[in-house]
């Protein structure tokens, strides 16, 4: 049973989501996204690597271990209130701390990573599942994360491939966009909804989208919630 799917995005007006190149500029922004992120109530929330490795604080983990680990999922903690999650495949950031914001994070790898890897996270204390053999089974992680963890809200917020993958794997319930009233205007800045160059053409599943909620915030951005259905 996967958890209730968020997928929350800020934007600029031309749907692109690299605030760094927002303009106008506005440093009360951060107060306003973190009061968003604790309205929609979620008891986890994910990101894609390439996000993920933002908050890595090691250069690398040591590239060999003698030790040996079964490929199963390993828990640093299972009662925290809410979690990190980051979709790690091949195990790319060392990260040299327990939490972000205070919310431990919790890794998704494929069964590819090494042990020298997986030596990495535990002595860093972080949580680590594995969903797939080669490739990642976001479906089959979020079963996991339900199963595992209690996991019943999960809030995506990208990047722009973690989003559309959930959106192309009909895994997502909701879309929570905020637009805000800037303009990114460069060709190929990061979008909310991204394809690879494999995908794209690949229409995503989507069968109707119901306003459930739109509210006007103190800084003229919209906040539009969405009800999906998908398949």
């Amino acid at each position: 049973m996967k958890p209730y799917v968020i997928c929350h995005a800020v934007a600029s007006i031309d749907g692109r989501i690299l605030t760094s190149r927002w303009r106008p500029e506005d440093a009360s922004r951060r107060e306003l996204f973190e009061r968003l992120h604790a309205q929609l109530g979620v008891d986890a929330w994910l990101i894609g690597r390439i996000s993920g490795q933002g908050y890595g604080k090691r250069d690398a983990y040591p590239d060999h271990t003698d030790q040996r680990y079964p490929r199963q999922n390993w828990f640093a903690r299972r009662d925290a209130s809410a979690y990190g999650v980051v979709l790690d495949p091949l195990g790319k950031i060392a990260w040299g701390r327990t939490d972000i914001g205070g919310d431990p994070i919790v890794v998704v790898l494929s069964e590819q990573v090494t042990d020298a890897h997986l030596a990495g996270l535990r002595e860093d204390g972080i949580s680590y599942i594995f969903a797939g053999a080669s490739e990642l089974d976001i479906e089959l992680a979020l079963d996991i994360l339900n199963r595992e963890l209690g996991i019943k809200r999960l809030e995506v917020n990208g990047g722009g491939l973690t989003n559309a993958a959930f959106l192309r794997a009909g895994l997502i319930d909701e879309i929570s966009a905020v637009i805000f009233p800037v303009v990114d205007g460069t060709k190929g800045s990061a979008s909310v909804f991204d394809s690879g160059e494999d995908e794209i053409g690949t229409a995503a599943p989507l069968r109707s989208m119901t306003l459930a909620s739109s509210e006007v915030l103190e800084c003229g951005a919209v906040w539009l919630r969405y009800r999906v259905q998908m398949g």
